[in-house]
Parts: structure tokens; sequence; C-alpha cells
């Protein structure tokens, strides 16, 4: 179904699924992809106006970050090296029935979706052969189950911290100001993250697509 979208129409469950489901997702995904986000933001806010980066009376220390950003550098990499491998073997390539940036979209969104949501994908892509079986399979084991490790440990090390009152140092994260700041975060690492293969996929095809180009 998603194959007859328009490029930025099918962009837009490429892009709810790319933030960790956080805008439209589940309430275990979503929610512990939102966390990872205020935690990295708190860090943020911290190292920029000079207070202690706290969260719900915890203190976020080095610990806490790095296994922060390996949860948010995990699902790109499984995501993009799979998508690169077959962009650039036959393997890949013999599955398409669109060419153009309109193909590359359906590898993208079926590792995409395998690693974060229900393993659905574009209907141009063939993905019942041997590669996609087995690669499919691969980036959904480490994009739901990967990904819980450095989750669990940083749940496990917040909740041996003892909490501390607020004090006149700690960053407020009940405040608008936060939500910017929170909502800033998550489409930078967003942007940083995905917005190459984007520009490749669904951008360009639009872009071509003004000027009369047509992938089928």
């Amino acid at each position: 179904m998603h194959d007859s979208f328009t490029p930025l129409g099918g962009m837009i469950p490429l892009i709810n699924i790319m933030l960790g489901e956080i805008i439209f997702g589940g309430v275990g995904s979503g929610l512990y992809g939102m966390l990872i986000y205020v935690v990295l933001s708190v860090f943020i806010a911290g190292l920029m106006v000079g207070r202690t980066p706290e969260y719900l009376g915890k203190k976020i220390e080095s610990y806490d970050v790095k296994m922060t950003m390996l949860y948010v550098l995990i699902f790109p990499l499984v995501i993009l090296t799979f998508t690169a491998i077959s962009v650039l073997s036959h393997m890949g390539l013999s599955s398409l029935a669109n060419n153009g940036p309109h193909g590359f979209t359906e590898i993208l969104y079926a590792y995409v979706s395998t690693a974060g949501n229900n393993g659905s994908a574009f209907a141009g892509l063939n993905a019942n052969t041997h590669w996609y079986n087995l690669s499919t399979g691969f980036n959904m084991l480490m994009g739901r189950f990967l990904m819980m490790i450095p989750m669990l440990a940083l749940a496990g090390n917040l909740a041996r911290k003892k909490s501390i009152p607020p004090s006149p140092g700690t960053f407020p994260v009940n405040t608008p100001l936060f939500t910017v700041l929170l909502t800033g975060v998550i489409l930078i690492v967003g942007a940083l993250t995905f917005f190459p293969a984007l520009s490749l996929g669904p951008i360009l095809e639009h872009l071509l697509l003004q000027h009369g180009t047509l992938f089928s």
C-alpha cells in the first residue's frame, strides 16, 4: 500500500519510525524512545547553561550518556548498513520493481520498518528472497533486542542512584523551554542521522517528480 504514496507521503511513515515512533508509536517502544531523548536533552541542557544534568532526582553522569548514545547509534547503524549492502549488490537490487530513488526508498523502508515497527514493506519490493529474509530477520533481531541492552543498563544504573532534592542548579524538565529543547534535539538527531538517506530517496524523487520524471 505504501508504494502508492507520493514521494513525500511515503516519507512520513519513514520519519515516524526513524524518530523511534515517538510521534505515533506504541506504548512500549515509543515510551522508552522518548525517555532516551529526554536524558540526552537534559545532558545537553546541562552543558549549555552550566547546570547539573538531573532527571527525576537522579544525576545524569557519563555512564548514562554513553548508554544513551549507544542506543541512539545502534538503530541507524543496522538500518543504514543493510540498506547500503542491498543497494550495492545484485541480490538486493534484483528484488526491485522500481528503479531510481523510489527503489532506494523501497529498500530503506524495508529495513527501517523491520528494525523499528511491524516489518511491513513498500509493495514494489519483493522481500521474499534468501537475502531479504535473512537480512531483515537479523535487522529485526538487532533493532528490537540489541537496543534493549543499553536501555536496560541505563534504567538499572538510574534505579541504583539515590534521589536528590531539587536545587538552584537543577534544570527543570516540566517547562515550555525544555519542551522546545527536547523537540529540537529530536529533530536534530533525526536529521543528522537519516537526512542523507531521505535526500537520496523520497526528497530526490519529489524534486524529480516536479520535472515530470516518474519511476516505474
